[in-house]
């Protein structure tokens, strides 16, 4: 085995870009990076029913998002390709050809109705579903016979009988499986298409990966993959297998799960930053020493220890990801927050595609007052959504204040300040506001609430003098007027 690190992602290109399989990517992108290795991703396109298109464009385009660059892979080349399984049918052949001259595979004729009974019957009696042998010690004359009645033969591997298959996992310490409960596998299909099992083993040893970093799910193919590993005289890589991403009823993460968005394409076009959703995912199922939560790609680089992979199923934690991305959008440029945001104003029908330089000037400072308690870009929609109403519907909380006595005194108070400014700036409301508490004598929450709920509508929100300068001056005396009224 090589002395240099070397890892792989290897999706399939059956759909985007998951949470799952984005944590894998990361995981063994910051382990290579860690140990100065190679990091490579390698397409396992051999389903072709299952292939998408486009599916391939949008691994790679959103790992590149994410701020994930690989060494090898079908874009960058590299010495060890092709990259994608399905150009690499004439190097399984030729192995394929040496285990069965071994003896380590035979072919197999059972039909798939043959095999479908056999399950079947196995089921009714109990059993654990698995190929009866049927086919293992088949003479040349028997198998010619069955190739007469024009019968396509897979190629199964023969598994070896009592023994057991173990590997020190980093995650799960010593994992050990008996052979005699897995049953020969198919390595080659009847249509000379390799299974998953057997091309990847054949592919890690090839592009001599030293380490497989992969999800908890791989764990049942593992001792396959070291069996054939062990056939061809091979030495199998050190293994490590992520536990599960679970939702907030600690069930298993599933794509049909709609209470949480799983693919980082949607997690793109809400406006999320890539930086977040790095660190974010990073933290999915390892955990760093200390209590610190956020940190750059280039520190968890550094940091990085596989050692440190959590055997607990990892809660995806949804609040946890808002919060975290409203700490990178705090600390964002604002000419980036507003290039977020703009595009979601613009589909919800908020304002123009094309501004002039007065409106481009006034939801730039729209944005930057909500900044600081913005998450994502997406949001900034309903954040903003009094500033694009013509009519306020107070709710009970807004009423309250409305009701209370002062109430009517202070709004006239600050109608006649407004009426009277010249210029309707942020500075000149709060003069006016401390006007109104000079002549009323009110103040503290007396003063600002009446005057927040009436010209927002809200009990809560931003700078209130910026608010107001931004709603524009006829807004609010339509508003205080409605109110006062």
């Amino acid at each position: 085995m090589s002395n240099e690190v070397r890892v792989r992602y290897a999706p399939s290109p059956t759909g985007h870009l998951h949470i799952g399989n984005a944590r894998t990517a990361l995981f063994n992108y910051l382990f290579a990076r860690n140990q100065n290795g190679k990091f490579i991703i390698r397409i396992e396109d051999t389903d072709q029913k299952r292939n998408i298109e486009g599916g391939e464009q949008s691994q790679l385009q959103y790992l590149k998002w994410l701020g994930i660059e690989w060494d090898e892979s079908i874009d960058v080349g590299g010495e060890y390709g092709p990259y994608r399984q399905s150009e690499r049918n004439h190097i399984y052949a030729k192995y394929t050809e040496e285990l069965l001259e071994k003896g380590l595979a035979y072919k197999c004729y059972c039909t798939e109705e043959e095999l479908e009974k056999e399950r079947e019957e196995q089921s009714a009696n109990g059993q654990m579903p698995r190929y009866s042998e049927k086919c293992r010690n088949l003479t040349m004359e028997e198998q010619e016979k069955l190739a007469s009645e024009g019968r396509q033969p897979s190629i199964r591997f023969r598994v070896p009988k009592g023994q057991v298959i173990k590997f020190n996992d980093i995650v799960k310490d010593e994992v050990s499986f008996e052979s005699d409960g897995i049953g020969d596998f198919v390595i080659v299909k009847k249509d000379g298409t390799p299974t998953y099992n057997y091309a990847v083993a054949i592919d890690d040893h090839l592009m001599k990966m030293t380490h497989v970093l992969r999800g908890d799910d791989h764990i049942s193919n593992t001792p396959k993959q070291i069996m054939i590993y062990e056939a061809l005289g091979w030495e199998p890589p050190i293994f490590g297998h992520m536990t599960l991403i679970v939702n907030e009823s600690r069930r298993k993460l599933s794509k049909r799960d709609e209470s949480i968005i799983q693919f980082i394409e949607q997690y793109k076009d809400l406006g999320y930053l890539p930086e977040a959703i790095f660190n974010f995912i990073t933290m999915l199922g390892w955990s760093p020493v200390g209590e610190d939560e956020l940190f750059s790609k280039e520190e968890f680089i550094k940091i990085f220890d596989p050692e440190r992979l959590s055997k607990s199923p990892a809660l995806f934690d949804t609040q946890k990801l808002v919060w975290m991305n409203n700490q990178y959008m705090k600390k964002l440029d604002l000419d980036k927050v507003v290039e977020l945001s703009l595009p979601h104003l613009v589909k919800a029908g908020k304002i123009e595609e094309n501004l002039d330089e007065e409106q481009q000037a006034w939801v730039r400072d729209l944005i930057a007052l909500y900044q600081e308690q913005m998450s994502y870009g997406a949001e900034i929609v309903e954040l903003t959504d009094m500033f694009f109403k013509k009519e306020i519907e107070y709710n009970h909380e807004a009423r309250q204040v409305l009701d209370e006595e002062q109430v009517p005194e202070v709004l006239a108070g600050f109608a006649n300040e407004v009426e009277a400014m010249e210029e309707f700036t942020a500075d000149n409301i709060k003069a006016a506001i401390k006007a109104v508490q000079k002549s009323t004598g009110h103040k503290g929450k007396k003063l600002f609430m009446p005057i927040r709920v009436a010209t927002t509508g809200e009990t809560h929100g931003p700078e209130l003098p910026q608010s107001i300068a931004l709603l524009g001056k006829d807004t609010v005396l339509a508003r205080l007027q409605s109110v006062v009224s």
